[in-house]
């Protein structure tokens, strides 16, 4: 078998293969038989009719049809050397694949034998060598291994299809079709979204591997355009499947039955492109058992509901494209490539913005703006911000269309102001609206108008894509597109000022929601009082700031459900406000004092949720809202009493902070989850109750509190008591921290033991230790602890803790033989500690911050340490045993003034990848330091008595960072350093004897950042650094003594930073018009450029961006002086 040429690869042909052959040998047995199984594989085969072969010389038609084929196959039988014919057809397809490049032309018969020769050593296949002679396996195998090649070269996904590749084999390692079964698969997804692109490029990578094959494009159109529109649709598959036109089917019935007869003898790859209805796969994939095993059935839909219907497992979500593949798709489309034309780039992001990922509308306006100019540009896109993309929300509104009514109401309340929120809240406030919410939310998000997002704490959050919320939107505005005051819901300000103003207020009004300042609350209230059915109101923005108001206003609408309203200016709510639906009030940053004028009480049973964050309240009864699950209180400065009933039963969530309080009792609060407590700078008293069974996250800072108590918390995670300076004990039960992940006691200088009582504990044998969940993380602070808490066993990966003193160091060490990272600072008894750390042997990290005299000698028994940090300690030298820590990849020593050498060996450190060494008087580096062939950065601050660097450099292979800064004595850089291939970042800053450097530092070829700053003695920059193509800053700020740059710096074409503040530079070489993109931060260089080069930058770098010189562009400035200069 041979192939066309590959510089035809992207040619489209007109045959797959091209069958040569003698026809008075094979054409009515072998070739009919392959030609026949080739078609039936739905490979598209050229086999020539006797008819043309007319005379002695191939035809020209013949000829055409070979150069139109992709593949060959040539069938050698017994007479086929003696035909002119055949043999003039072989040197045709060798020519073509390239057999013959360079030959000369000869005598037809020296081709033919030339022809013969290539062609016997090609690959093949050889009847009585393959499938044991027998014919019809042999052509089986050909026909598989033509599919094969076929695929590699045809399957090509579209250059346009960006992003596309890793969803297909997502797609297709789904589809596993090494599988000996019957699958569906489903791929859900937004309109728009990209499902059929993708189900189309799996089926045209896969389908060759199937005995059938079909592809329905628009099920729904076509179910749904006439009442056959299921049978033809099921004619459409048969006749696909079975390669027979001739099908035809009398009703879905009896389409049904031909295909589960006809189905099971065929593995067959069928896709059912936008389904939308449970009878559609009724009638066209019916069952698992209609399919031959190795079946696989794919189906695109925007309904989730749909696939579970009917019972398929596999289903798969189209993700939108991330910013980086939008942007690349939106080029392809405006521009043609994928590198857009430079002065588009920022309106370019500002599509690719609107389009938030969705695939249809970047293809559409990147379509749209295809060829036009900037004006017209900016113009479209103004446009989008008030008329939407109408082949966008055509396709999203089928979504939409097909839903209930009740449905369809919580659609248009999530797209205007639900949008966002906690699903449960979500879920009370349209429960309070008479709407069954559950049901509707997950309805809407099985056929992808909504999303649910989780949090770190498992919240989940309604998430919605902006253009359905603005296809939302304009189903609303379509309604009365004239009348706003007519609409159900209203966002924009400058309708819902007027409406209000104006008094133009309808029953039909349910929801506003609007930004605003400087408008006068009274009057915004009095505009509410004709919305009878208003149950969503929002206003955000300072309404208070020019008004003073001592009496409320009288006209909030009864029906309301969710209230909110940033700097309410009154300070109560109105005693005419009955407020018996509300079921979230929200008031942060409010002038209210009290819930009710006068001191009512009024009992809000369906309120939820209440937030008067950094509002004017002073006290609050609970007893008023007996129903509350979520109370946020942050910043309450007023705030001195807070009175729970006995039994808050619903109460989740309790933020509390910043406020007066110095006593608070919780009550019984079984089902609270968060206690946020921080910045009670009063609190002397806190009552937990005994069970508090789901308290998962407590947090309290800057307390009085001298003892805490936290009782039964088996699900407590996360433990933060910082800054409560008074604290010395806390209590809690056996047992009942085993989930705790986090535990932070920062700054509690007093405190000095955990109690662990057994009251009401039945979990097992006492044990009082703290047991913590694996990869915990515990923060401690305290001066004199008496014993450590931690259980033997705790798989603790992080313990930092500073100012600690205990007298049970054994105890410490061997209950912390878990660790894998420890901090010590300002340790004040650890002389003796530091020895028995080495006990630690799954420790990855260790720093020493404090007055240490000695580091121990054991250091190499810590044989999982990664990372050994050592600052600012008394320490006069490093024991040798440092340089036998195999897997150490950091060493970082800083501040330590009385080490005066490192250990010779230190390049036996064979894994070390980052050195640094900062504020330490060495002299010299030890030369071993050459043998760490991983290391990767070197960083020499502040070792002002270093003097050289060792000679050979250059075998630091993997070095990609070298800094040195305020190295004064150091005189000057070893030429090695020129060989250090991968280095990408030289900094040599304030060296205050270096002269020059290495000659060849332009070898540095992957060096991005050279970085000279102030090294007042050097003179000249290398020529050879116009040689670091991939230079992108060069840095010579107050190199005072450099007078010139290199004249061909114009060669460094990546770069865009070149600092030349404080340096004798009097010109630019001319060389440096050639450079793109480039910035400079120094303007008075400018008044030193000859007049020639200014005009001349002038004139050629009117595109010159990012180069912002004191707030001004460059530009604008080179434009000042060029007409100053004349």
């Amino acid at each position: 078998m041979a192939s066309s040429s590959t510089s035809s690869a992207n040619k489209s042909f007109k045959y797959d293969v091209f069958l040569s052959f003698r026809g008075e040998d094979t054409r009515t047995s072998f070739v009919d038989h392959l030609y026949h199984a080739l078609q039936n594989k739905s490979i598209h085969t050229y086999k020539d009719d006797e008819r043309i072969r007319k005379g002695k010389r191939i035809s020209d038609e013949l000829i055409g049809s070979i150069e139109d084929s992709k593949f060959y196959i040539i069938v050698f039988s017994k007479s086929y050397a003696s035909s002119s014919w055949c043999l003039d057809e072989l040197v045709k397809i060798m020519e073509l694949a390239e057999a013959f490049a360079g030959h000369e032309k000869e005598e037809a018969s020296g081709k033919w034998r030339l022809a013969l020769k290539e062609a016997a050593d090609l690959s093949g296949w050889e009847l009585k060598n393959t499938a044991e002679g027998h014919e019809a396996k042999f052509i089986q195998k050909i026909v598989e291994d033509l599919s094969l090649e076929l695929r590699a070269i045809s399957f090509n996904i579209d250059e346009k299809l960006v992003g596309m590749e890793s969803r297909v084999m997502d797609v297709v390692s789904c589809l596993g079709t090494g599988s000996d079964d019957v699958r569906m698969i489903g791929i859900k997804g937004m309109g728009g979204g990209g499902k059929t692109t993708l189900a189309r490029a799996v089926f045209d990578r896969t389908s060759f591997q199937f005995e059938g094959k079909s592809f329905v494009h628009n099920v729904r159109e076509v179910s749904n355009a006439s009442l056959s529109g299921l049978k033809s649709l099921q004619k459409q598959v048969l006749r696909d499947i079975l390669n027979d036109k001739g099908i035809n089917v009398s009703s879905v019935f009896d389409g049904k039955e031909i295909m589960k007869k006809m189905m099971r003898h065929r593995k067959v790859l069928i896709v059912l492109d936008d389904v939308n209805r449970i009878d559609q796969l009724e009638a066209l994939a019916g069952d698992l058992n209609w399919f031959k095993l190795g079946s696989r059935i794919i189906i695109t839909t925007r309904d989730e509901q749909v696939l579970l219907a009917h019972g398929v497992e596999f289903v798969r979500d189209v993700s939108l494209l991330s910013n980086k593949e939008a942007i690349c798709l939106f080029k392809t489309y405006a521009f043609g490539r994928e590198i857009p034309i430079q002065r588009y780039k920022e309106l370019s992001k500002q599509v690719v913005s609107y389009a938030a990922g969705l695939p249809l509308t970047i293809k559409v306006l990147g379509s749209l703006l295809c060829g036009k100019n900037e004006l017209e540009w900016e113009d479209a896109l103004k446009r989008l911000k008030t008329i939407p993309l109408a082949e966008t929300l055509k396709i999203l509104e089928l979504s939409y269309t097909n839903l209930e009514d009740d449905y369809k109401e919580i659609f248009l309340d999530i797209a205007c102001y639900l949008k966002g929120w906690e699903r449960n809240k979500e879920i009370k406030v349209l429960e309070s609206c008479r709407f069954h919410a559950r049901i509707g939310l997950r309805v809407l998000e099985q056929k992808s108008l909504i999303t649910f997002n989780c949090d770190s704490y498992d919240y989940e959050w309604v998430g919605m894509h902006d253009h359905l919320k603005e296809m939302a939107m304009n189903i609303i505005r379509r309604s009365h597109p004239d009348e706003p005051h007519k609409h159900s819901r209203l966002w924009k300000i400058d309708e819902i000022e007027d409406i209000l103003a104006n008094d133009l207020g309808r029953k039909a009004t349910r929801c506003i929601q609007f930004h605003t300042k400087k408008f006068n609350p009274h009057i915004l209230i009095k505009g509410l009082r004709n919305m009878k059915e208003l149950r969503f109101f929002s206003v955000r923005g300072d309404t208070s700031n020019d008004f003073k108001f001592r009496i409320v206003s009288p006209h909030f609408p009864n029906a309301i459900r969710y209230l909110h309203w940033t700097d309410y200016p009154f300070r109560t709510l109105p005693k005419t406000f009955q407020a018996n639906n509300l079921v979230a009030l929200e008031m942060d940053g409010s002038k209210i004092v009290q819930l009710w004028e006068g001191g009512e009480r009024k009992v809000l049973y369906k309120l939820r949720f209440l937030d008067l964050s950094c509002s004017s309240l002073r006290t609050l009864d609970l007893g008023l809202a007996p129903n509350l699950e979520e109370l946020i209180l942050v910043g309450c400065k007023n705030l001195e009493k807070l009175h729970f009933p006995g039994r808050c039963l619903n109460l989740r969530c309790l933020l509390l902070t910043n406020s007066k309080l110095r006593t608070l009792d919780i009550g019984q609060t079984p089902n609270l989850e968060k206690l946020d407590l921080q910045k009670s700078y009063c609190l002397e008293k806190l009552l937990i109750a005994n069970e508090c069974q789901k308290l998962a996250e407590l947090k309290i800072s800057h307390s009085n509190l001298r003892t805490l108590d936290i009782g039964m918390t088996p699900n407590l995670k996360k433990l933060v008591l910082t800054e409560c300076r008074k604290l010395v004990k806390l209590r809690t039960s056996i047992g009942c921290l085993k989930k705790l992940v986090h535990v932070n006691l920062s700054d509690c200088v007093r405190f000095r033991s955990f109690l662990f009582t057994s009251k009401n504990y039945t979990y097992g044998s006492v044990d009082e230790s703290l047991a913590v969940a694996p990869l915990a993380e515990l923060n401690l602070t305290v001066k004199s602890l008496e014993s450590c808490p931690l259980h033997p066993k705790s798989n603790l990966p992080k313990f930092w803790f500073k100012y600690f003193h205990t007298e049970d160091r054994p105890s410490l060490t061997r209950n912390l033989e878990m660790l894998l990272s420890v901090g010590m600072c300002a340790c004040t008894n650890l002389e003796m500690f530091s020895r028995s750390i080495c006990g630690l042997q799954r420790l990855i990290k260790l720093r020493f911050k404090g007055s240490f005299l000695e580091v121990t000698k054991d250091l190499d028994q810590l044989e999982s340490l990664e990372e050994l940090i050592l600052f600012s300690t008394k320490i006069n030298h490093l024991p040798d045993s440092i340089c036998k820590l195999k897997h150490l990849k950091s060493l970082e020593l800083d501040d330590i003034r009385l080490l005066e050498r490192l250990p010779e060996d230190l390049g036996q450190i064979e894994c070390l990848e980052r050195l640094s060494l900062l504020s330490i008087d060495i002299k010299h580096l030890p030369d071993s330091i050459c043998m760490l062939k991983h290391l990767k950065s070197l960083r020499l601050i502040f070792c002002s008595l270093l003097e050289k660097l060792p000679e050979d450099l250059d075998q630091l292979q993997c070095l990609e960072e070298l800094i040195l800064t305020n190295c004064k004595f150091l005189q000057d850089i070893p030429n090695s350093i020129c060989m250090l291939k991968r280095l990408k970042n030289l900094q040599l800053h304030e060296c205050s004897l270096l002269e020059k450097l290495p000659e060849d530092l332009g070898q540095l070829e992957c060096l991005e950042n050279l970085s000279l700053w102030k090294n007042e003695f050097l003179q000249d920059i290398p020529n050879s650094i116009c040689e670091m193509k991939c230079l992108k800053y060069l840095n010579l700020y107050k190199c005072i003594r450099v007078e010139k740059l290199p004249e061909e710096l114009g060669c460094l074409e990546c770069l865009k930073e070149l600092h030349i503040n404080g340096t004798s530079i009097s010109h630019l070489p001319q060389s440096i018009l050639s450079l793109n993109g480039l910035g400079t931060h120094n303007r008075s260089l400018l008044y030193h450029t000859p007049r020639m080069i200014l005009r001349s930058f002038v004139a050629q770098k009117r595109q010159l961006k990012s180069t912002i010189v004191k707030g001004r562009c460059i530009w604008s400035v080179l434009l000042q002086q060029a007409w100053e200069l004349g």
